[in-house]
C-alpha cells in the first residue's frame, strides 16, 4: 500500500472515531490529537514529495488546527511555500518552527539551506553552525558540507576547506564536497589530490557542466589529451549554452 494512502486511511480513521475507545472521537483525547497531527504532517509531506504542493496544504492546515505551534507542521509548510517560490511565507513558517524547537539541527539546516538559496550567506552560515553543534545529528556531514560551500561564497577559503574536510571525514561519499575539494585543490595547483577528489566524485555522481570543465583541466595538466578531448566533447554536446562551455572554448 502506498505510504500516502496508508496515512490517508489513518487520518480518516482518527477523524471518524472509534466506539470502543470510550470517547465520541479519538480527537477528544490528547493522545488521539497527537496521533492525528503526526499523520496529517506525514500526509502533507507525502504530497510535497510527489510535487503536489497545493494538496499538501490541506492536511498541514489541519495539523495546525490541532496545534498551531507544532514545529513539524510549520516546518513542512515552510517547505511547501519554498517550493511555491513564496520566500516571505517560507521564512515566516521556518521562524515559527524554530520558535518552538530552536535547537533542532534538522530545522536549522533546512532554514540555513533556504537562506543560502536566497544568497543570505552570512545568516545561512550562522544557522549551519548552530546545526553542526549537535554532535548526534545523523546528517551532520551534510551540515559541514553546507558550511563549506557557504564559506566559499563568503570568500573564506581556509574555513571552506576545513568544513569540507570535516564533512568528508564524517561521510566520505559526498559528491558535492568531493567536487568542491577537487576544484579548490586544482586552483591551489595541488593537482594530485585534485585528481583523487575528482575520481572519487566521478564514482558517485553523474557529470555536470562544472565537473566536465574541471575534468578537461585536470586531464590537460596530466597530459591526457584523449581524456581532455572526451570531456570537452561531452561539455559541448550536453551543455553548449553554459558559461562553463564558453570558458572551455576560451581556454583552447
Amino acid at each position: 500500500m502506498p505510504l500516502r494512502l496508508a496515512l490517508l486511511l489513518l487520518v480518516t480513521g482518527l477523524a471518524a472515531g472509534c466506539v470502543s475507545s470510550g470517547h465520541d472521537s479519538p480527537l477528544q483525547t490528547g493522545k488521539g490529537r497527537d496521533e492525528a497531527r503526526v499523520a496529517y504532517v506525514q500526509l502533507g509531506l507525502g504530497y510535497l514529495q510527489q510535487g503536489m504542493s497545493e494538496q499538501a496544504k490541506v492536511p498541514l492546515k489541519k495539523a495546525l488546527e490541532l496545534d498551531s505551534d507544532d514545529a513539524d507542521a510549520n516546518a513542512a509548510l515552510a517547505l511547501v511555500f519554498q517550493a511555491q517560490a513564496e520566500p516571505e511565507l517560507a521564512d515566516q513558517y521556518f521562524q515559527k518552527a524554530l520558535a518552538t524547537r530552536p535547537a533542532d539541527a534538522r530545522l536549522l539546516n533546512n532554514y540555513g539551506s533556504f537562506l543560502f538559496a536566497h544568497k543570505r550567506y552570512d545568516q545561512a552560515a550562522r544557522y549551519f553552525q548552530q546545526a553542526a553543534a549537535d554532535t548526534l545529528y545523523p546528517e551532520r556531514s551534510r551540515v559541514f558540507e553546507n558550511l563549506g560551500v557557504t564559506s566559499m561564497r563568503l570568500g573564506q577559503r581556509d574555513s571552506a576547506r576545513q568544513h569540507l574536510e570535516k564533512a568528508l571525514h564524517l561521510n566520505s561519499r559526498q559528491p558535492r564536497a568531493l567536487l568542491e575539494m577537487a576544484e579548490m585543490s586544482y586552483e591551489d595547483r595541488h593537482y594530485v589530490p585534485a585528481r583523487d577528489y575528482y575520481e572519487r566524485f566521478s564514482l558517485l555522481s553523474g557529470q555536470n557542466a562544472r565537473s566536465l570543465l574541471l575534468g578537461v583541466r585536470l586531464a590537460t595538466v596530466h597530459e591526457e589529451r584523449d581524456t581532455a578531448a572526451r570531456f570537452g566533447q561531452q561539455l559541448e554536446r550536453l551543455y553548449p549554452g553554459t558559461p562553463e562551455y564558453q570558458q572551455y572554448l576560451s581556454e583552447q
